[in-house]
């Protein structure tokens, strides 16, 4: 059975995750576990990390009944703000043979702005796909 590390928050949602995710399980017997990593909840100058756990916690369950209704086994955390950070605490108790990086389409996510597909692929020793969701995508999520 191939494990994955699905790592996403805003995009969880998305098409084009959900095909991705629709593959692999189409290959065969698959595991999974998503990790969230709390995104800021902006309030002016600040960001109330209750509501930011909150808004993950929504997403991630709706996630974790999208996978389930595919017929896929899963489990689920939410992680730390930094998404290398989470990754690392989740493969710790989650070993994967490959790790899935939803992200914001070019211009509007941060991920993508601080390159943290490179910088996955170079502090880990498994495979790192990235899914990219399109602007209609995150509209219609």
């Amino acid at each position: 059975m191939r494990s994955y590390l699905v790592v996403g928050n805003q995009t969880l949602a998305s098409a084009e995750l959900e095909t991705a995710i629709r593959d692999v399980v189409s290959g065969g017997s698959t595991d999974f576990h998503v990790v969230v990593p709390v995104e800021p909840a902006q309030k002016g100058f600040t960001w109330d990390e209750g509501e930011a756990r909150a808004a993950a916690r929504d997403r991630l369950d709706a996630f974790i009944r999208k996978l389930d209704s595919m017929g896929a086994e899963a489990s689920d955390e939410i992680g730390s703000r930094d998404p290398i950070e989470a990754v690392h605490d989740a493969l710790r108790s989650h070993p994967a043979d490959e790790i899935i990086l939803s992200t914001l389409p070019p211009g509007i996510s941060r991920w993508l702005g601080q390159d943290v597909p490179t910088r996955l692929r170079g502090s880990v020793l498994v495979p790192v796909t990235v899914v990219t969701a399109t602007r209609e995508s995150v509209r219609a999520g």
